[in-house]
C-alpha cells in the first residue's frame, strides 16, 4: 500500500512534467484513443469523485459567513474570465470560430481541483478552496452550457440541454456523492478511502490526458503560424488569471492564506474537464486551445507560488522593519 501511495504521490508532484509528456505521447500515438475513449467519462467521474472525499458541507457553510472571497473568485472564473477571453479571442482569431469557442470554453470549465493542493503547499485557506470548487463543479453543467450558448451561440452550434445533462452525471453528482460520504462517514472517507485511491485517480488523469491530446494530433503536426498564436495566447492569458485572483484579493485586503487561496482559484481550470467536453461535442480544432492549455498551467502555478512566497517574506521584513 505504501509503495501504492507512492506512486500516486509521485505523479501529482511532477504533473509539470507529466502532463506535456502525455501531451507528447497522445499526438505521437493517437490510435491509443481508440481504447482509452469509451473510458475518458467514466475515468473523470471517479476523478471527480476522489477528488470530493476530502471535501465537506462545512466548508460550505463556514465560508459562506464571510462569502466575499469566494463570490470575487467565482465571478472572475466563471464570467469575467470567459467574457473577455471570447472578446480578446474574436478580435485576434474570429476567422476561425473553432479556436475560438476552444479558446472560451478553457476558461469556462470549473476551477481545478488541483487549484487546492496549490493553496494548500501556499498555506492557503483551505475551507475557501474546497468550498469554492465544490461550488463551481456542482454548477458547471449550468455555467458551460449556458457561457458557451450567450457568447457563442451565433456561431457555434451548442446543444446545451445534452450537455447539461451529461455533464450532471460526470461532474456535478460524483462531485456531490463524494462530499456526502465523507460527511456521512464523519471524515473517514477524506482520512482512509480518498489516499488510497488517489494514486488510481492520478492514474485516470494521465489517461484522460493521453486520450484527449490524440485529438489535437493532426493540428500540432501541422503547426501554422495562427496556432503558434493560439498557444502563446493561451500562456499569457492563463497568467492573467493568476494575476487577477493575486489583485483581487489585494483589493479585499485579504490576509495572506486568503490571497493564496483565491491566486489558484481565479487562475487554475479543470482542464480535462474542458478537454472531455471538446472531445465530446465540437470538432477536432476546438481540441488545441484546451489541451495546449495543460502545457502551462502547472508551470504557472509554480511560478505563482514563488511570488507568493515572496511577497509574503517582502511583507512581514516590512512589518519587522515599522516595528
Amino acid at each position: 500500500m505504501d509503495a501504492w501511495k507512492r506512486l500516486g504521490g509521485f505523479i501529482g508532484s511532477h504533473m509539470a512534467f507529466v502532463s506535456p509528456v502525455c501531451v507528447a505521447l497522445g499526438v505521437l500515438f493517437p490510435q491509443v484513443d481508440v481504447i482509452l475513449h469509451p473510458f475518458v467519462t467514466p475515468f473523470f467521474a471517479f476523478m471527480t469523485f476522489q477528488s470530493a472525499l476530502s471535501n465537506t458541507f462545512g466548508n460550505l457553510a463556514r465560508t459562506a459567513r464571510h462569502p466575499a472571497p469566494m463570490l470575487v473568485s467565482l465571478v472572475l472564473a466563471t464570467v469575467a474570465m470567459p467574457v473577455v477571453a471570447c472578446a480578446l479571442a474574436t478580435a485576434l482569431f474570429g476567422s476561425d470560430p473553432n479556436l475560438v469557442c476552444g479558446i472560451v470554453l478553457e476558461y469556462c470549465v470549473p476551477v481545478a481541483v488541483v487549484a487546492a493542493m496549490w493553496t494548500n503547499m501556499l498555506g492557503g485557506d483551505p475551507a475557501l478552496s474546497l468550498a469554492t470548487i465544490l461550488v463551481s463543479t456542482v454548477a458547471a453543467p449550468v455555467t458551460i452550457p449556458l457561457t458557451l450558448h450567450v457568447l457563442l451561440g451565433q456561431t457555434v452550434e451548442v446543444d446545451a440541454a445534452r450537455m447539461m445533462g451529461e455533464m450532471a452525471v460526470s461532474i456535478a453528482l460524483p462531485a456531490l456523492v463524494g462530499t456526502a460520504a465523507n460527511d456521512l462517514s464523519r471524515g473517514w472517507a477524506a482520512r482512509e478511502l480518498s489516499p488510497a485511491i488517489a494514486p488510481a485517480a492520478k492514474i485516470a488523469l494521465v489517461l484522460v490526458i493521453l486520450s484527449n491530446s490524440t485529438g489535437v494530433a493532426p493540428y500540432v503536426r501541422h503547426l501554422t503560424p495562427t496556432l503558434v498564436a493560439v498557444a502563446i495566447f493561451i500562456a499569457a492569458f492563463a497568467s492573467c488569471g493568476y494575476a487577477l485572483g493575486l489583485l483581487a484579493a489585494r483589493a479585499l485586503r485579504c490576509p495572506d492564506d486568503q490571497t493564496a487561496s483565491m491566486t489558484f482559484l481565479v487562475g487554475m481550470r479543470n482542464i480535462s474537464a474542458g478537454a472531455v467536453i471538446a472531445g465530446e461535442y465540437f470538432p477536432g480544432e476546438v481540441m488545441f486551445p484546451v489541451v495546449i492549455g495543460t502545457l502551462f498551467q502547472q508551470v504557472l502555478a509554480s511560478l505563482f507560488g514563488s511570488l507568493l512566497r515572496r511577497l509574503r517574506r517582502a511583507g512581514r521584513a516590512g512589518d519587522g522593519h515599522g516595528a
